[in-house]
């Protein structure tokens, strides 16, 4: 399963690691990817759900604009 997000507020190394972080200890994430140009943050994994993934990304600190 793959998700991928919009993601604004991320602009640099650390943006990029916080949101790796941040989303990569969640059950049943296997990989995530940041594109700080595109603004994307991609998840693959099992069992994704997509409020959970949103609240860890806005807990770091980064809005959610939307999930595909």
């Amino acid at each position: 399963m793959k998700k991928i997000l919009l993601v604004e507020g991320m602009s640099c190394g650390h943006c990029e690691k916080a949101v790796k972080e941040a989303v990569g200890q969640l059950e049943g994430v296997k990989n995530v990817e940041v594109d700080l140009e595109d603004k994307k943050v991609e998840v693959e994994g099992e069992n994704l759900v997509d409020g959970i993934i949103k609240e860890a990304i806005e807990e770091a600190g980064y809005d959610v604009l939307d999930i595909n």
